[in-house]
């Protein structure tokens, strides 16, 4: 059951038109991530779901409520910002208080809740800490006892994670889908980062100059991307040329590659698009001729970047493992798993 509906919104910047016809249904209790670029849209959108901004034309509507012109105030949502907003002259239980305090709750329960919020975010020996004295993670966790403390029906969060070093940013992103799945909130969270969307969410909406290209699962937003924006943003992908001879068969530097070529007529040219995964070296001479020009390695694996023989680079992961070692100037021969290639005409 949808617990938001966003109907035909449009948000222009003066002749800049941000968001366009934005149609968007968010399912209760789901994680739901809108990912894109800078200047996409997906930051006005969340604005515009927190009552921040105010679309031009369209709806939105919350619980069967239209809210569209409601004061962000007057809306069962609340924001996690990348910053935080903390209050620094607060410690952290009166941070986590100021909320219900301000719906004129009882003391005594305020102090249930803000004692239920410090213990599910780990955070009880930190109550009468100052935000100065937390790291970065700690502070984001007081954020976000403090945004789920009034029980909104929808959580907005703001690239939350983007202040964080790398190691922290990655276990948070495990904390914070393991949070929302305790909690049962439905979570809108905005990024540009693919990994955060791809780890966390339910639901991937992929924005792309104010419309929004593809909505559907992490799996399928990776595996069967529906445009070639989608295809080129999300992950890592070499990008080919080649032609179609056959259903479901194409021809790349020679040498026949079986895919999904859709309704793309045989003869037509087709772009091809590979995940370095799902790209490897074979020992036989049949697969496409390359030439190493680099190895890196990268903990798990070894990235080669190959040039092929019409002068194309790609790049794949070779496992570390593996008993074979290649090196600048070595040639070798490529095969593509069947059926793994993305192609658009």
């Amino acid at each position: 059951m949808s617990i938001l509906i966003i109907k035909n919104a449009d948000k222009f910047y003066g002749k800049n038109h941000v968001v366009k016809s934005l149609n968007l249904e968010v399912d209760d209790s789901e994680f739901l991530t809108i990912l894109g670029p800078s200047g996409c849209g997906k930051t006005t959108t969340l604005r515009m779901i927190a009552g921040f901004e105010t679309p031009d034309k369209g709806s939105i509507i919350l619980k069967g409520e239209d809210i569209t012109y409601l004061p962000p105030y007057k809306r069962h949502v609340n924001t996690v910002f990348q910053n935080y907003a903390l209050f620094p002259n607060m410690n952290v239980s009166e941070n986590i208080a100021f909320g219900l305090q301000q719906q004129k709750k009882d003391k005594a329960t305020v102090d249930k809740k803000v004692t239920e919020m410090l213990a599910m975010v780990r955070m009880s020996n930190f109550a009468k800490r100052k935000p100065a004295e937390l790291s970065g993670g700690q502070q984001q966790r007081v954020a976000i006892a403090r945004a789920v403390a009034n029980n909104p029906a929808i959580l907005l969060l703001d690239e939350p994670l983007g202040a964080l070093d790398l190691k922290l940013r990655k276990q948070m992103q495990f904390e914070l889908k393991s949070l929302q799945q305790q909690l049962n909130y439905t979570f809108i969270y905005v990024t540009h980062d693919q990994e955060e969307a791809l780890t966390m969410s339910d639901r991937i909406a992929v924005m792309n100059e104010g419309v929004i290209d593809q909505l559907g699962t992490p799996e399928e937003i990776y595996n069967s991307p529906s445009t070639e924006f989608v295809a080129g943003f999300i992950g890592d992908i070499n990008k080919l040329s080649g032609k179609v001879t056959a259903q479901n068969e194409l021809v790349c530097n020679g040498q026949n590659i079986i895919a999904n070529t859709k309704n793309i007529p045989n003869g037509k040219e087709a772009k091809i698009f590979l995940r370095p995964e799902n790209i490897f070296i074979t020992q036989s001479n049949n697969g496409i001729p390359g030439k190493i020009l680099q190895t890196v390695f990268a903990g798990t694996h070894t990235k080669l970047e190959i040039q092929l023989s019409d002068g194309n680079i790609v790049h794949i992961n070779e496992p570390v493992n593996s008993e074979r070692r290649y090196t600048h100037g070595d040639s070798i021969h490529l095969e593509v798993k069947q059926h793994t290639a993305i192609i658009f005409e």
